[in-house]
């Protein structure tokens, strides 16, 4: 059986550029159900770590559904800190789409934990 995130990636990237026809693709197939599972994230954040370029839709979109995967129980956990570090980390650099998403996650929590405020401290305060 086919992998189907790998071929979507590779669909989607064979240009080496995530397009607003893509981009709209991909959010229609992506909340079909209404639900964002942690899956469908992940595999978003890695579209958006190996695109070389992409549409500002598109990355907008990616921290959307992030925010929706993190926000789901409306509390940010350790482990949900750990997860979005390597997300805001995974080239290096927290610029400033980064830097703001991190400050509206804060202000939409209802619950933070210590390592999410270290990780707003560090990157966006």
């Amino acid at each position: 059986m086919a992998d189907w995130k790998k071929l979507a990636k590779s669909l989607i990237l064979a240009d080496g550029y995530i397009e607003e026809k893509e981009t709209d693709i991909i959010r229609k197939e992506l909340l079909a159900d209404g639900v964002i599972n942690k899956s469908e994230a992940e595999f978003l954040i890695d579209l958006r770590n190996s695109a070389p370029k992409a549409v500002a839709k598109f990355h907008t979109f990616v921290f959307e559904v992030v925010k929706k995967a993190i926000l789901a129980d409306g509390d940010i956990s350790a482990s949900e800190a750990a997860w979005i570090t390597k997300f805001i980390l995974a080239d290096g650099k927290v610029d400033d789409m980064e830097k703001a998403f991190l400050k509206d996650l804060k202000a939409s929590a209802k619950k933070t934990c210590p390592e999410f405020e270290e990780l707003i401290k560090k990157y966006a305060a």
